[in-house]
């Protein structure tokens, strides 16, 4: 069996910022308040009455060259052969060396588990048995589109052909499988 590709796509132009993907991230993996593995951050523009809104999705964007598993002593950040990152908490001993590694902001240490923990696509509870990760199943607006870009009928494939995508800092070239369909209207000047 072939492995799969996996792209998650954030559109700008559907997100209304109601912060149901991270609410339903947080009670998916019991994050403690005032920590995040995803985050939807709003930004305020213009000067009254011409105010506008965008937001942001804040969260691990599974690098395919990432700096935070080559940093990891204890081989605790790893990539599976699909090539998505994950975190180990049984070898993790919280040097956080990839806190600082990652250029996304993504990693934070849980202080209830005292491990390092980030966005993983919800990959063991839910994308192993066939479902979509908790912040795409739960988006009224349908902001988010995941799933495998070699089954070339799938609409993260179809949607990623038709529309420009933005791959987070990829001046970096850490080559992420997260992508934004950036913002047609509204856009700020």
């Amino acid at each position: 069996m072939m492995p799969k590709h996996y792209r998650l796509l954030y559109d700008e132009n559907a997100c209304i910022g109601c912060q149901a993907c991270s609410v339903a991230c947080r009670v998916e993996h019991g994050v403690p308040e005032d920590f995040f593995r995803l985050q939807v951050r709003m930004e305020l523009h213009g000067v009254f009455p011409h105010l506008g809104m965008s937001y942001e999705r804040m969260a691990c964007v599974m690098c395919e060259d990432a700096p935070c598993v080559s940093v990891c002593p204890t081989f605790a950040s790893f990539q599976d052969k699909e090539g998505l990152v994950h975190i180990d908490e049984r070898v993790c001993i919280t040097c956080k060396y990839c806190i600082l590694a990652c250029p996304y902001h993504a990693r934070f240490i849980n202080p209830l588990k005292n491990v390092v923990e980030k966005c993983d696509f919800c990959y063991e509870s839910r994308v192993s048995k066939a479902l979509l990760p908790v912040c795409v199943s739960i988006c009224p607006t349908e902001a988010l589109i995941f799933g495998d870009m070699s089954q070339t009928d799938s609409l993260v494939c179809k949607t990623s052909q038709k529309e420009t995508l933005i791959f987070p800092k990829a001046h970096l070239k850490t080559k992420p499988k997260v992508a934004c369909i950036p913002r047609r209207k509204g856009a700020k000047s």
